[in-house]
């Protein structure tokens, strides 16, 4: 409960993030040439699944609170989860097409892998580092 809990916090959170990012993702396809036009079906349909989707991704950042988890597999979890979320929706609203599936998959991956070492190395192991030098000065 305790867990579910804090993805249902931490999704509520993010979850109004998704239709800005629709926007800009529409207003960058638009200035490409790539959508011209939307039928209201189209806009009700990627807004509420990019609402979703953020809810979804922001809420699964919960895996890295569970201390049973280890590290690695607290990474799959997200990574795995985040994969499909933003596959389902993103097929849903038409975006990645078949062909594009590989495609899809390796962005997704390379991108997931930066992020994750940015934040490894820029805010994880900084303070791993530090806490253990407390606990060693305190001995």
């Amino acid at each position: 409960m305790k867990y579910l809990k804090e993805f249902l916090k931490r999704g509520m959170t993010a979850a109004w993030g998704g239709p800005v990012i629709l926007a800009f993702v529409y207003l960058v396809l638009e200035k490409c040439g790539v959508v011209t036009t939307l039928t209201v079906s189209q806009v009700v349909l990627a807004i509420i699944s990019m609402t979703i989707m953020a809810f979804i991704a922001a809420g699964i950042s919960f895996v890295y609170q569970v201390e049973q988890l280890p590290l690695a597999i607290a990474t799959i979890i997200q990574m795995s989860v985040l994969y499909f979320d933003y596959l389902l929706f993103y097929r849903l609203n038409g975006w990645v097409p078949n062909e594009g599936l590989i495609t899809f998959t390796v962005i997704f991956v390379a991108g997931f892998v930066v992020v994750w070492l940015i934040v490894y190395f820029c805010a994880v192991r900084p303070s791993v580092r530090k806490l253990n030098e407390k606990l060693n000065a305190e001995k």
